[in-house]
């Protein structure tokens, strides 16, 4: 094997990703060596990279939406043999000793790490992962299909849950998370309102093609009340919006790790018993769960491919909205 491998580095918040060569990392006595296929570009990449999400690993491979094969595994490994295709989610180890570890919920372990902000993730032909937090992927996606899978799918199937039997879904910011949910809430049975950035018509039609039963801008109101509402959108100024367009006893559910801040508003909104709440990152029940139900609903991802040394490019075209489902790094094209 190599010694070296090509990856994409940020050196500091701000600035544009370098691509280096760094020495092939080895594997600690309970993580796997993997060989990166693809990784997806998500938002939370966005917020890594131009500093709104403090304190990185510097320097830092970023990263987190990743398709891998096994290459080599430490000496307490014994779930996954050499040649498994996995896939590694943002939530990279946590400490599996706390209240929350135990209780299931170690998506909120104070002591967690996340996969490409304080451990290097997939923007790289190499990575190290911890086994816990690594997961078989379904056969019948190619690598750049799957890798949306592993946070646009897992994240919004979380916020998903948290929105109970709601059958009138409202979706604010229509981009990988939510085209790969609102296939989900359709299998599901439910009705999907979009909400776009204003005047985004290709973004609007793209909705009504995967199933959505109205399409609009975020400034419109929908056509009618809707019974829980989940923002991708990282935009606090929705939160209000949200809140007035969900029916008494409805929730708005945050899905994004960073939000700009969301403005005063009137108790009469939040008033009849209507909730706000945030959602954490990802447990590994999601996970398993969600990439056991994908292939039965069918989930199809969209994708918008680059090459690994293209990293900039498809965050830029993600910075403006130029996406249209997922944009991913096929680290294979160049290889």
């Amino acid at each position: 094997m190599e010694e070296s491998m090509r990856a994409m580095v940020l050196r500091a918040p701000g600035q544009p990703l370098r691509e280096e060569r760094l020495p092939i990392p080895r594997p600690g006595p309970e993580e796997l060596l993997l060989r990166v296929h693809a990784c997806a570009v998500c938002r939370t990449d966005l917020h890594v990279v131009d500093g709104e999400l403090p304190h990185p690993k510097l320097p830092l491979v970023p990263g987190h939406e990743v398709v891998a094969t096994v290459v080599s595994t430490g000496e307490r490994v014994r779930a996954f043999p050499e040649g498994t295709r996995v896939g590694v989610p943002w939530l990279g180890w946590s400490c599996g000793q706390c209240r929350y570890c135990v209780s299931g919920r170690e998506n909120l372990c104070d002591l967690a790490r996340f996969t490409g902000y304080q451990a290097d993730g997939g923007y790289a032909e190499y990575m190290v992962a911890h086994e816990r937090f690594c997961f078989p992927l379904p056969a019948g996606y190619s690598h750049v299909h799957a890798a949306p899978l592993m946070c646009a799918g897992l994240i919004g199937f979380r916020c998903l849950r948290m929105t109970g039997d709601a059958e009138r879904l409202g979706l604010y910011g229509f981009g990988a998370a939510a085209h790969v949910l609102l296939q989900v809430a359709r299998y599901q049975g439910r009705r999907v309102f979009a909400f776009t950035r204003p005047g985004d018509v290709d973004g609007q039609r793209f909705a009504r093609e995967l199933g959505a039963v109205w399409a609009g801008g975020s400034d419109t109101p929908p056509p009618e009340p809707l019974d829980a509402a989940i923002l991708f959108a990282p935009v606090g100024a929705l939160v209000p919006v949200a809140l007035a367009a969900v029916e008494k006893g409805g929730v708005v559910v945050c899905g994004g790790i960073h939000m700009s801040d969301i403005p005063a508003f009137p108790y009469a909104l939040l008033w009849g018993e209507r909730v706000v709440r945030s959602v954490a990152n990802l447990t590994r029940a999601d996970a398993l769960d969600f990439l056991a139900l994908a292939p039965s609903v069918p989930v199809r991802t969209e994708v918008q491919v680059f090459p690994l040394s293209e990293a900039n490019a498809a965050l830029s075209a993600l910075r403006a909205g130029h996406v249209r489902g997922a944009a991913v790094l096929d680290v294979d094209a160049e290889g």
